[in-house]
């Protein structure tokens, strides 16, 4: 079909009385996921607040890479009755985690896999008190994505996703990377996914409040305005890394941030998607939680201080 072009036959999701998927947080990336798992054909519900009850609509209109649109039907639950979870997915913003996980305390069987996707760190062993019997995975992924309506979602950016596990009991679903895999093109399982955590997290505390404040396209970082400012959060991560045991150096961060400047040139960043529509940001999971480490250790951070108060002031 050629580009841009508009399908609204709706796309059924197969309705199993226990979807191989639960999802939970529908915002961008949230919906790509749900699109993208159900085009793969795995069955996926979406578990929705109770405030979405009286704004419902058949199903989320989904725009792929290729600029194909089409109106796909997925399966709906809520909070209040989620139903058998099988798998749960975990898309929700970083500093919303907690507060969404809570009304499943008691609903989960001890064998589900509890998988969290969102930027920043230090929310995962929150999530392993909650649920201390369940397998809890932690992930990241560059895939771009926007959200421009009401269940109105874009896939703006192939990217790479990983899992890794949390706690002994996540080990044993390495073969959920391989289901992932299935929707998104890639994903793969890393048993030391806390590096690749603090690799993206370098990424985003660079990337995100600078595109936020100053209203930017992931590109627009290239050029020599910023370079200075760049290389600073750059040093300032490494040292913090290196601290917590996880060996880099600034110059390979600062590569890691120019080369997703330059792959997602045309995107928006998420905190910057975040700031525009009034919404929270995570800048408390990302530079917030660098800020804490960063103290542990007796190191001024300094650029990543400043960026931190320009965003809580602006949010």
């Amino acid at each position: 079909m050629p580009s841009g072009s508009r399908d609204y036959n709706l796309t059924q999701s197969r309705h199993t009385s226990s979807p191989q998927w639960t999802l939970l947080g529908c915002g961008a990336l949230g919906g790509v996921f749900a699109s993208l798992l159900t085009q793969s054909g795995q069955a996926t519900r979406v578990l929705l607040r109770e405030r979405h009850r009286s704004t419902l609509h058949p199903g989320i209109d989904f725009t792929s890479l290729e600029g194909h649109t089409q109106l796909i039907n997925i399966e709906r639950g809520f909070i209040s009755q989620p139903g058998q979870i099988k798998r749960l997915l975990v898309m929700t913003k970083a500093g919303q985690v907690i507060e969404a996980l809570t009304p499943l305390v008691g609903q989960l069987a001890t064998d589900v896999p509890i998988v969290l996707l969102h930027n920043g760190m230090g929310i995962a062993e929150q999530v392993v008190t909650l649920f201390p019997h369940n397998p809890i995975i932690a992930g990241v992924t560059s895939h771009g994505a926007m959200q421009s309506g009401h269940f109105v979602f874009r896939h703006t950016g192939k990217g790479e996703t990983w899992l890794g596990p949390v706690n002994e009991a996540a080990r044993a679903h390495a073969a959920l990377a391989d289901d992932l895999a299935a929707a998104l093109g890639q994903a793969g399982w890393d048993e030391q996914i806390q590096a690749r955590q603090w690799q993206k997290l370098a990424v985003n505390c660079a990337i995100n409040p600078f595109t936020a404040l100053y209203k930017l396209k992931n590109g627009e970082l290239a050029g020599p305005r910023f370079a200075d400012a760049l290389q600073q959060i750059c040093v300032e991560v490494a040292d913090v890394m290196q601290a917590e045991g996880q060996p880099t150096g600034s110059d390979e961060l600062l590569r890691r941030v120019m080369t997703v400047v330059e792959l997602t040139a045309d995107n928006y960043s998420s905190m910057y998607q975040d700031m525009e529509q009034g919404r929270e940001t995570e800048i408390e999971a990302i530079t917030g939680f660098l800020l804490a480490r960063a103290a542990c250790h007796g190191i001024a951070v300094p650029v990543n201080q400043g960026l931190y108060q320009a965003i809580k002031e602006k949010q």
